[in-house]
């Protein structure tokens, strides 16, 4: 005979979700407060086919995880603008036009998302994270939008600590 299950038996009797607004973003040498959205890593499983007679056996190939995109407001002060050229000048100093070292561009991050009364709740660790692009967005005398930078961030590795 078929079970049939109550509401109550569905549901765990506290339920508090995640909200996509309590986060910390932490970057090295950007200031946290600056930040205005991101997104957790996306993580792809490449497939390996194996030929078998006739047919397939597929296995799973490398592990890629997907680029961090992150937008910053760029007020007057603290200037955006001036923390995310310092990065990118270690990455590449365009006065001299010589590269950096991977040791000084790569940064770690961390993703904080927080409960109700701003404890840890879940955390990322991204590591060896670089920017790939970094835009600072256009002008308009007939706009009235706040400033912002948008920069893209390749990493190598990242792991949920808890």
């Amino acid at each position: 005979m078929a079970e049939t299950l109550s509401v109550t038996d569905m549901l765990p009797n506290k339920f508090e979700p995640k909200r996509n607004y309590r986060w910390v973003l932490a970057i090295e040498g950007i200031d946290s407060f600056l930040m205005m959205n991101t997104s957790r890593p996306s993580i792809t499983i490449g497939e390996k086919k194996i030929d078998f007679m006739n047919s397939y056996r597929y296995v799973s190939g490398k592990l890629t995880f997907g680029d961090l995109s992150v937008k910053l407001h760029d007020p007057i002060a603290p200037s955006g603008a001036q923390q995310v050229m310092e990065w990118i000048r270690t990455h590449y100093e365009s006065v001299s036009g010589r590269a950096g070292y991977a040791d000084f561009y790569k940064r770690d991050i961390q993703i904080k998302l927080l409960d109700p009364v701003g404890t840890v709740i879940e955390l990322w660790d991204v590591k060896g994270a670089m920017i790939t692009s970094a835009n600072f967005n256009s002008l308009d005398y007939s706009g009235e939008e706040i400033m912002a930078i948008d920069l893209n961030l390749k990493f190598d590795n990242c792991v949920l600590q808890f």
